[in-house]
């Protein structure tokens, strides 16, 4: 049985220190800090007229923050489950902006997001907690609903590879990345954790899932082992 949401929760609740670095804040997780960069490039490029951001499983709101850096007061929507993320998100994006901070409590199978109602979408370290198919076609769906013509969606998060053999050289890697950045035992805590939470759909079946629901340009930034950056535009 994998967690459920409130021992996700629960789990998150407890880890607000460590998501509040820009740096180290995702330390299991392959070149994080290139990849709020180029989450962040990409989304100014994609959508140079954006003034709305939703951010997704926003944790301490490092995404947001590094899009602000590169575009200052925008209006940030902040989705997370836990409570004490989001404060911290709050307090700290706050600071960066002097737009409209919103926060909503909850798991974005649950949120209906307005119609249109933002410019950008960012879900970092999020949507590998999503269970079925459905579940991941429903929350893509909400997302081409949610923005405005011309927005665009920026995702960074665990993959799987859709070949075995693939899977199992790129998770040996990974194993490798873990093991280098502490020890064997760190590798087999994450290892431990992403069995028990996590569900994970290959890269490939996230790229064609947005076509799917409507996006007709969709871009990969960068992959490592089993990380990916990549993200969609709405036609205009």
């Amino acid at each position: 049985m994998k967690s459920t949401v409130e021992e996700i929760r629960r789990r998150f609740d407890a880890d607000v220190e460590r998501f509040s670095n820009l740096s180290t804040g995702q330390s299991a997780t392959v070149d994080a800090p290139l990849a709020m960069e180029l989450v962040a490039q990409a989304a100014i490029a994609a959508t140079p007229f954006g003034q709305r951001v939703v951010d997704v499983g926003c944790g301490a709101g490092n995404y947001t923050l590094k899009l602000l850096e590169q575009k200052p007061n925008l209006d940030a929507t902040l989705i997370d489950l836990s409570l004490p993320m989001l404060e911290r998100a709050k307090g700290r994006v706050e600071a960066a902006t002097s737009g409209q901070v919103t926060t909503l409590q909850g798991d974005i199978r649950e949120i209906a997001l307005p119609a249109e109602g933002c410019d950008i979408i960012l879900a970092a370290a999020v949507l590998h907690h999503l269970r079925t198919d459905a579940e991941w076609k429903s929350v893509f769906e909400g997302f081409h609903r949610a923005l405005k013509p011309g927005g665009s969606i920026w995702i960074f998060d665990l993959v799987e590879s859709s070949i075995p053999a693939i899977q199992s050289l790129m998770w040996h890697r990974y194993g490798d990345y873990l093991k280098g950045f502490k020890d064997e035992a760190y590798r087999d805590h994450v290892y431990a954790y992403i069995e028990q939470e996590d569900t994970p759909r290959p890269l490939m079946f996230q790229l064609d899932l947005l076509r799917q629901v409507g996006f007709q340009q969709v871009e990969i930034l960068h992959k490592n082992s089993c990380f990916a950056a990549f993200g969609a535009v709405k036609s205009v």
